[in-house]
């Protein structure tokens, strides 16, 4: 089932136009490596895995998603607001750890986690540019601030995890650390890049005035 999905997204990405396709072809090429690679295996047995996975969904796979095929109704505001409770709620410790022991929470969670990614990142790319800031802004403080709250946490949070990371050489409680750090500082690096590629694009507009 996750092959032929694939497959379809490749076909429907060629299928794109040409300013278009790239994105589309990029999205499955993410999402191909995020589910059907070694590092989708990894996730199971490692927090700081599972982080890159999330991060490859929601600010790799996400926005090419959206200029692929972007969402056309919503605003920035209730957009943003959905991306953020949806990841907070499914890295809450209880739905956390109920996800990686049924198959169907798993895909729940990864389908929640890239839904409302791509609708965030279709709502930043296509309002102004200070609605794009402020909800750019604001998405990197959620991530941030998840990202803070699993590398101060005084013991390990995901029942999960408690026993599959000591064949990798590391404790629970640090792979939750590392898990942290990457979501706090890589994963706030795509809205910092996404600011200042659209604070480019608004400075090289026509009409924009220059020094």
């Amino acid at each position: 089932m996750l092959l032929a999905s694939l497959v379809i997204g490749a076909v429907a990405a060629l299928r794109l136009p040409p300013g278009r396709r790239r994105f589309g072809l990029g999205a499955v090429a993410l999402l191909a490596l995020a589910f059907v690679s070694p590092l989708c295996a990894l996730t199971t047995a490692l927090l700081a895995a599972r982080s890159v996975h999330h991060l490859l969904l929601m600010a790799g796979a996400a926005p090419l998603l959206a200029r692929a095929w972007p969402a056309r109704r919503g605003g920035i505001a209730a957009a943003l607001v959905a991306m953020g409770a949806v990841l907070w709620l499914w890295h809450a410790p209880p739905l956390y750890d109920a996800a990686l022991g049924n198959i169907a929470l798993y895909w729940a969670m990864q389908l929640a986690l890239l839904g409302a990614s791509w609708w965030f990142w279709s709502m930043a790319l296509a309002v102004p540019a200070p609605s794009a800031f402020v909800g750019l802004t604001g998405a990197a403080a959620q991530m941030g601030m998840l990202g803070a709250l699993l590398t101060f946490a005084p013991r390990p949070l995901y029942a999960a995890h408690l026993a599959t990371t000591v064949s990798y050489g590391i404790g629970p409680l640090q792979d939750q650390q590392l898990a942290g750090l990457v979501m706090w500082v890589p994963g706030m690096l795509p809205f910092a890049l996404a600011i200042g590629w659209i604070a480019a694009r608004r400075w090289r507009a026509p009409g924009v005035a220059t020094a």
